[in-house]
């Protein structure tokens, strides 16, 4: 599924049922052209639990709104106008008093959601702490060329069967975590410059107990540094990831590191038990992709049984629900 014209196809698809060219229920448009002027009123005005996708176009536009699509807003699609022309701002911040749950830009519980062409980002900055731009509780949730845009904490993948595609992701500490079930595919992850004090770490997963079958899964995908970033690389480590919880799980298959990755690869939470993490590696390539120096507890796969519980096929059961958004996938190993 990796021929361009393929790919042009897939991505004008959403639910099964809706044709090429799918017609919006309603638009979301700042100057006053469509039937909302914030995303949050055609939110709230959403039938509840659909069972059929729910389209909302939202024209290019910066749209300053801390917005909660709650568990009754099932099937949602947000198709924006591109991740650089249709923007979601906040600026919740743990710095400004809130909760770390509560800083999201855009909170998502509604089972289906669906977004594309979009950047969520949190604009707090990297001085107030945590400030999540996405945070995202349900299942079978997908995102297609979008962006978000943070510091530490960027994106919350709390819970759920979760997909991410050709996406940008930017941050500092622990910016990807949570404990969801969870496959970003040809996505771009992207390191910037943290605190004098700090050194980045992309993820932090928080599976707590071994049987649970979360974990968060790159394939094919490049990790690599800001502008900011890679103009100080030599005075800022960057780690693949810290184990937040005894049996966190991240795994990195056939995708790009940079050199700013450190040699050890990874690092363990300072002062917590290390716990029995599965962090693992699986034919990267690129400068950073040299295994020789990693730290004694995280694992190199040789196997290709053992890399294939992890591809998007086996690891989110995505045959069975990723098709009908229309997002162009690969299913197994390349």
């Amino acid at each position: 599924m990796e021929l361009c014209a393929l790919t042009i196809v897939l991505s004008l698809f959403w639910r099964s049922g809706h044709s090429l060219s799918p017609s919006f229920d309603v638009v979301v448009a700042k100057d006053g052209t469509g039937n909302f002027t914030t995303i949050g009123e055609a939110i709230s005005a959403a039938p509840n639990y659909s069972s059929n996708g729910y389209h909302i176009k939202i024209k290019a536009g910066m749209y300053t709104e801390n917005i909660v699509i709650g568990s009754c807003k099932t099937n949602l699609i947000l198709i924006g106008d591109g991740m650089d022309d249709t923007r979601i701002l906040g600026n919740r911040s743990f710095g400004s008093g809130f909760g770390t749950y509560d800083t999201a830009t855009v909170g998502i519980h509604g089972q289906g959601f669906i977004a594309q062409g979009l950047s969520f980002e949190n604009l707090a900055g990297p001085k107030k702490g945590q400030a999540v731009a996405v945070l995202v509780e349900a299942n079978y949730t997908a995102f297609y060329r979008c962006r978000l845009k943070g510091y530490q904490d960027t994106l919350y993948t709390k819970i759920g069967e979760q997909f991410f595609r050709e996406c940008e992701i930017f941050g500092t500490v622990d910016f990807i975590f949570g404990d969801a079930s969870v496959v970003f595919q040809n996505c771009i992850i992207i390191a910037c410059r943290p605190l004098p004090q700090q050194y980045n770490t992309i993820t932090a997963q928080g599976r707590e107990l071994a049987p649970k079958q979360t974990g968060t899964v790159f394939h094919n995908c490049t990790i690599t540094a800001a502008p900011d970033l890679r103009k100080q690389k030599r005075r800022f480590k960057t780690y693949l990831g810290r184990p937040w919880r005894l049996f966190s799980r991240t795994v990195i298959i056939q995708s790009f590191l940079d050199d700013i990755i450190d040699r050890k690869g990874w690092i363990n939470w300072k002062g917590k038990k290390l716990g029995s993490p599965y962090y693992a590696e699986f034919k990267n390539r690129g400068p950073g992709a040299n295994t020789d120096g990693r730290v004694q507890w995280a694992r190199v796969i040789n196997s290709t049984e053992e890399a294939v519980a992890f591809t998007v096929r086996n690891f989110i059961h995505g045959e069975a629900w990723i098709p009908s958004t229309g997002i162009p996938f690969f299913p197994d190993l390349l």
